[in-house]
Formats: C-alpha cells, structure tokens, sequence
C-alpha cells in the first residue's frame, strides 16, 4: 500500500515523434500493462475528477485511486494524489474478470467509504480498459521518460511521453532540452489527456 504525490506532465505523440525519442535514450526497462477502469453506472468517480483502475502486470498488479489536491504543491504541470493497493495477479484477475468488483478492503476502501455512502463500492464496475507497452528510458538530467504505446477497445492506438519527477524544475530542463533536440511541439489538446478518458473515448 503507498500514498503519494505525483507530478507529471504528459504528451500525446506522433509515431513518428515516438520512435525518433524511443531510440534516442537508454532503455532500463520494457513492460506490458492492461489497465482496467471503475466507476458506476452515475459516473460518480468521473464527475469529481476521480479515476479508479486495477493495473494488472505479468507477476503482480495492482488497485490505484487518483484525486485531485486540496492545495496543490505548482501550478505548472499535472499533479494528483495517487493511491495503490498491492493485489496478486490471482486476486486481480478475479476482481476483473469474475467478481467485476474493486478489492473492498485497503486504503482505497477507505477512502471511499469516507468520501462516499456506504453502497458505493458495490456499485463499482468496469467501464473500460486500456493496453500499454511502456518504456522507461534514462532521460534528459537522468530523469526518467515514460513512452508507452496504448491499444483502446475499438481498435484505436496512441503514443504518450511521461515525464514524472517531484521537482516541477526538472521536468521543465527536461521539456526544454527536448522541445530543442527533437523539434517538439504540443498544443492543449496534447497535453495531460489521461489514459482513463481516453479509454472512455475509444470504448467500444
């Protein structure tokens, strides 16, 4: 279980874009991830900003709630409180696929049942998925850049660059050499477009 803040700013890219900073920086690791996403049939989650997955890995996954800040620490970038629950790849292939439910114990529980009424966890369904491949490379200052390629119910795939760090500084260095050595360029609708609405986007 863990609690933290994330601070990210992300960026929808061409293929093109893609493989030119794919290949530009060392890889440390690649992985597949298949996202599954919560919510009722209200849309509870979704009209307070809240998104609510279980990522499931190839040895173990896990239960994530991510909501907005009271006071946000910049203004500059993403920023969001994310909350994780541990699962078993047993518990979460059960929780998808069987149960159709939420682990209904853990810190994301409890968060619920303090925010919400009681029946809201029950309530909670897949709405959903998502498909990454991702890639971690060594990036700019040594901080990390997360590229993943995604695969949406209907077919659709799109190509994301994360940059995450607990310094908004770094990540600006990070856009700056970037913008400089490949030529990037982004407007608004680019920019922080998360992997839940996208997903609701492509639901087939």
């Amino acid at each position: 279980m863990s609690k933290n803040i994330e601070i990210e700013s992300k960026i929808l890219l061409s293929q093109k874009l893609y493989q030119q900073i794919i290949t530009s920086f060392t890889p440390k690791n690649q992985f597949e991830q298949s996202n599954y996403y919560f919510d009722n049939q209200q849309q509870t989650l979704k009209k307070d900003a809240i998104s609510l997955r279980i990522r499931l890995y190839h040895d173990h996954a896990e239960q994530t709630l991510k909501v907005n800040p009271s006071h946000k620490k910049q203004n500059n970038f993403q920023e969001v409180i994310e909350i994780n629950d541990d699962l078993t790849l047993a518990e979460a292939k059960y929780l998808v696929n069987q149960a159709q439910q939420i682990m209904a114990t853990g810190q994301i529980a409890n968060y619920l049942q303090q925010n919400y009424n009681a029946t809201l966890i029950s309530t909670l369904k897949p709405q959903t998925w998502s498909q990454t491949n991702r890639t971690l490379l060594d990036g700019p200052y040594h901080c990390e850049l997360t590229l993943d390629k995604t695969c949406y119910p209907d077919g659709y795939s799109d190509y994301e660059m994360e940059i995450e760090n607990p310094d908004p500084a770094t990540i600006q260095k990070v856009l700056d050499q970037l913008k400089e050595q490949f030529n990037l360029t982004y407007d608004d609708d680019q920019i922080n477009q998360s992997k839940i609405k996208r997903a609701y986007l492509h639901k087939k």
